[in-house]
Order: structure tokens, then sequence, then C-alpha cells
């Protein structure tokens, strides 16, 4: 009795409370492959962000409003909802299809049709050329999902948070130039008469904002043909196999695509409960983009703050400049400090409180007769707000990854979570831009009925958010 119960008694002597922590050698990232994959994100965030400044003056000058400027919400979140409604009917498509022929194909097609849409939503002149524009883009484009996907297949347990990192900073810096390019080139005719002669320029006073988007959607095709490499493992060069993974001790390339993971296989709360709450950001965050532009350019006797194009842009570029160096320098230093579900937590409740902040400015800017040193201070209040919840995005994005069990299974959870996101884009600027209208136009709540249900949708989130795991699961374990 006495000898067998002394290796046990030995054993928990010596063993400590803690266990020391074995962590794997750090890979290094593969700096030029990631950067060309988070240069398309960034041409394709320049694209997306840059109709946000004119698009309310665009509707206007259309006249489909018959000069109602309270219906102008309406057909906004219709022209900003379409391209989420087309991506959400092929983006799980699109990442099957990346999983047979391969990640490089099919993000050459989506470059190829934003560049045509962008060319063709600038030299709309009727409401169903937008319409149609749009959705055009969004049916050929699945390149969000796909890229999710390279980068998991590109990173490991051991810098995927790293790399991950980066995707909430780079669409910070879309969010600068887009709303830049789109607030600052509109009508160049009026702007830089000299330079702008040509009777095309009055005729088409969009076109120059969205020829400038779809050049650097070019740019970003011709960079990723000639230096991206594949990273789907069938179709892999030799040459990155062995890059990739043999740095990496342990590891094998993956075996299994998508193609053959039952779907329903990997709905698990563990994969369900990340996608649902990425979900419902993803509405609250795009329904926020499209609200604040529109509250912006309402004029102020409806509640707006009555700001030109250029204002919007300056405004929205600011918030992208600061959001992005923050992220940039703090996001990766907070996860590690409070855990990636405390901090996800306290992006929700920014939001909620960033629901509280407009109503106020909308008040402060009627009672003063217009926009002076308090308004100013209460849009950079909004601004940090805003900073703070924008973070969820790149912790979401973590537990996301890490809820696959294999690197095999990365392309369909990065579907799956993308085509429930393109859902939830696709009905929030018209939900955002619509009850902002009718709450106007019927003066829902004293008009501020848009804020109060976003506020409770916040809310909800925050429970849905308490169901996340406590940690970030390491996949290669």
């Amino acid at each position: 009795m006495d000898t067998s119960d002394s290796p046990r008694m030995t054993a928990s002597e010596i063993t400590p409370l803690v266990p020391a922590k074995t962590s794997k050698p750090k890979t290094p990232l593969p700096k030029l492959q990631l950067g060309i994959i988070l240069t398309i994100q960034l041409a394709e965030g320049i694209a997306s962000t840059s109709i946000f400044p004119y698009i309310n003056q665009l509707i206007r000058e259309l006249g489909i409003t018959g000069g109602d400027d309270a219906a102008v919400g309406y057909y906004a979140g219709i022209i900003e909802s379409l391209f989420f409604v087309a991506q959400a009917l092929t983006v799980l498509r699109w990442s099957r299809v990346s999983d047979r022929i391969g990640r490089k194909p099919v993000l050459v097609i989506g470059l190829s049709g934003a560049c045509i849409s962008m060319l063709c939503f600038g030299l709309s002149t009727t409401f169903w050329g937008l319409v149609i524009s749009r959705c055009m883009c969004g049916f050929v484009n699945g390149n969000v999902g796909v890229m999710k996907t390279m980068i998991g297949e590109l990173t490991d347990s051991t810098n995927m948070a790293q790399a991950f990192a980066f995707v909430p900073v780079i669409w910070s810096l879309g969010s600068v130039v887009g709303p830049l390019v789109g607030g600052t080139l509109v009508r160049p005719q009026d702007h830089w008469p000299v330079l702008f002669t040509d009777p095309f320029w009055a005729n088409y006073p969009y076109f120059l904002p969205c020829a400038v988007a779809a050049c650097l959607l070019f740019l970003a095709l011709f960079t990723m043909v000639f230096l991206l490499e594949e990273t789907l493992s069938t179709k892999r060069r030799p040459k990155l196999t062995s890059a990739t993974f043999s740095i990496s001790s342990g590891e094998s390339p993956p075996q299994q695509s998508m193609a053959d993971i039952s779907l329903r296989s990997l709905l698990t709360p563990t994969v369900v409960i990340p996608i649902a709450n990425y979900a419902v950001f993803a509405f609250l965050d795009i329904s926020r983009r499209a609200l604040v532009p529109l509250f912006f350019s309402t004029p102020i006797y409806l509640g707006g703050l009555g700001f030109n194009p250029s204002s919007i842009g300056s405004w929205l570029a600011l918030f992208g400049i600061m959001d992005g160096i923050f992220q940039a320098l703090f996001l990766a230093k907070l996860v590690d400090w409070l855990g990636p579900k405390r901090l996800f937590s306290m992006t929700v409740l920014s939001y909620a409180l960033l629901m509280v902040v407009l109503p106020v400015m909308s008040w402060l800017v009627r009672a003063r007769g217009g926009v002076d040193y308090a308004v100013t201070f209460a849009l950079l209040c909004q601004l940090v707000l805003l900073v703070i919840y924008s973070m969820g995005f790149g912790t979401l994005l973590m537990f996301i990854t890490a809820s696959a069990p294999t690197k095999g299974a990365l392309g369909a959870i990065n579907g799956l979570a993308q085509t429930s996101s393109s859902i939830a884009r696709a009905v929030g600027p018209a939900f955002a831009t619509s009850l902002f209208a009718a709450s106007k136009e019927h003066n829902l709540l004293g008009g501020n009925a848009v804020f109060v249900i976003l506020f409770m949708l916040a809310v909800a989130l925050r429970w849905l958010g308490s169901q996340l795991p406590d940690g970030i699961q390491d996949r290669d374990e």
C-alpha cells in the first residue's frame, strides 16, 4: 500500500499548482503574402465606402423622391443594401468554388467584377442603373470570405491573432481614404473648372470618384495576379507548401477541403455562437455606417446636422484615421490584457452609448442653431466610442477562426460567417435608413425611434456575447 501510494504523493508534491505553459516558437508572418491580401482588402474597402458621402445627394438629384428630403433614406438604404443581398446569395457558393479551382481565380473574378461595377455606378443616371451596378458587384464578389480563409491558411495558432489584428486596421484605412475620395472628387467641374471643362463631367458628376476606386481595384488585381501565391493545398505550388508548413513544427498541409465537409456537421455551438455574434455585430455596424452619413446630411430642421458631402467625407475620414491608429497600436495589447471576450463586451457597450450621443447632437444643433463647440465636442465623443466599438470585429474574427476544428474547415466556416454577415448587412442599411426616415416623417419617439431600437439591439448583443467562450481555443492542440 505504502509503496503504491508513494509515487502519487511524490507527483502531487512536485507538480506546480499552475502548470508551466509550454508555448511553441512563434511562426513568422508571411509578410509579402499577407500584405497582398490586405492590399486587396484595402482597395475593396475604399471602393465600398467611397459612395457614402455622396449617395444621399445623388438620390436627391435623380428626382425619384419628388423633392421630399425625408424620403431620401428609403432609396439610399436600398442602394446600400443591394450589394449585400447579392453577396449573401453567392458568397458561400464562391467559397465552395475556391475549394475546387483555388483561391486566386475567385479573387480575380471578384476584383474584375468590382472594378467594372464601380465604373457602371459612376455612369448611371437612373435609379435602376445604380441598382444593376450594385447587384452585379455583389453577385461576382465573394472575396471577403476567401481572403479570411487565405489568412487562416497562411497562419497557425502562434501568429493567427497577430495576422487578424491587421484586418480591422486595413478596413479603417479604407474607411479613411474611401470617404475622402468620394467626398472630395464629386462634381469636379465645380471644384476644378480649369481642369474639367469637358461636358462629360457635368453629365456624369459622380464618375471621377468611381473611376479612381476602379483604378485602385485594378492595381490590386494586377499585383495579386503576379505576386500572390495560391494557398489551397491541392493547388499550391511546392515552393509555398514547404515555405508555409515547414517552419511550423508538427503541422502538415490540410488534406480535407470544404467540398468534402458536410456543412451540417459544422453547425455546433462552438461554431454557431461566434457566427451569430458576428452577424448581429455586422448588422449593427452597417446600420451605423449607413445611418451616420444620412444623419450628417439631413437638414437641421429635420433633426440632422446639415453637412455637405465634403464635410461628411472629412469627418468619416477622421474617424477612420483615429480608429486605424488605435487598433494598430492597442488592439493586440488590449486582447492580451482584458481577454477577447471582455473586450468584445466593452465594444458592444460603446455602441449602445453611441446611439445615445446621436440624438443628443440633434438636440444640440437645433438648440444652438448650428454646429458650434458643443456639437463638435459631441462629434469627438462619438469618435471615441467608434474607436472602441470597432475593435469588436478583430475579436470576433479570432473567435470564428479558432472555432474551426481543422484548417480544412476554414473555408466552410468563413463561408458560413460571411453569408450570415452579408444577410445582416443587406438588411441593415435599408432597415436603419428607412426607420430613420419614418422616425422623422412621423415623429416616432420624438424622431429618435431608430436610435432607441439600435440601442436595444446592442443590449441583446451584449447577452449573446456572454455565450462566447472565455478564451481563444488553440486549433492546433
